[in-house]
């Protein structure tokens, strides 16, 4: 199973013209892999682009991806991996969400297809993820 990020599918959403054919490419060899998962938290976020929700849900189910609600532990531990990186400086309000994402993957065990690699890999080591530099 494969957490898909929120960029992969604003990517694809608006067609962006950097990035639309790498994160179209990559989600479909994602599908070969295994199922394709949404959270929550990404849910939302894309929500942001959608007037509608029955647009935002053709939109899930056009690109095929699942719901999947973040599980308590990695909710426990998104509010402490977010501690420490306020702790350590960081600084940026509007961040939580990666955490929400990126201990959601780590709990699960799930590999996630993102853009954003650098949170995600100094906050959740273990998390195998799938981005441009690596493919």
């Amino acid at each position: 199973m494969i957490l898909v990020d929120t960029n992969i599918l604003f990517d694809i959403a608006t067609l962006d013209p950097h990035w639309a054919e790498w994160s179209f490419g990559e989600l479909q060899d994602a599908r070969m892999i295994g199922r394709l998962l949404i959270n929550d938290v990404i849910y939302a976020e894309l929500a942001a682009r959608y007037n509608h929700i029955r647009d935002l849900e053709n939109f899930i189910e056009t690109v095929g991806v699942e719901m999947e609600a973040i599980p308590r532990e990695a909710l426990f531990l998104a509010g402490k991996v977010f501690t420490r990186y306020r702790k350590a400086g960081g600084t940026r309000t509007g961040v939580l969400s990666d955490f929400f994402i990126g201990a959601h993957a780590a709990v699960l065990n799930l590999s996630l297809l993102t853009r954003d690699e650098g949170r995600y890999r100094t906050y959740f080591p273990t998390v195998t993820l799938i981005t441009p530099s690596l493919s």
